[in-house]
């Protein structure tokens, strides 16, 4: 079953640091660029990061540049977000999704799984 499953969500105060891990199964996740995205309660779904194939390309949303820093470790089939300098507006299930090659911005593939929530609070 082709799949991939984040993990890393807790609850954090703000200024804090977390690391989610989004881990495939069933295929080779080198071949694919690998977005995060989240979704904070009553909002629409928002693009965070990227990360081109082989990890020479990443993008950001403003919201967390210089914050967070995508990174991916083929060899072990996982791709990371480090949050860093957590903010309350940060809280949000946090989701991973491929794309249709090695680039950013092409058509995502694959269906939304589980999530990990991210709950930034004193």
């Amino acid at each position: 079953q082709l799949q991939l499953v984040e993990s890393g969500g807790a609850l954090v105060q703000p200024g804090g640091s977390l690391r989610l891990s989004c881990t495939a199964s069933g295929f080779t996740l080198d071949t694919y660029a690998i977005g995060w995205f989240r979704q904070a309660p009553g909002k629409e779904r928002e693009g965070v990061s990227c990360i081109s194939g082989r990890g020479g390309s990443t993008n950001y949303a403003d919201s967390v540049k210089g914050r967070f820093l995508i990174s991916r470790d083929n060899a072990k089939n996982t791709v990371y977000l480090q949050m860093n300098s957590l903010k309350p507006e940060d809280t949000a299930v946090y989701y991973c999704r491929r794309y249709l090659s090695v680039r950013c911005g092409t058509p995502l593939i694959g269906s939304w799984g589980q999530g990990t929530q991210v709950t930034v609070s004193s």
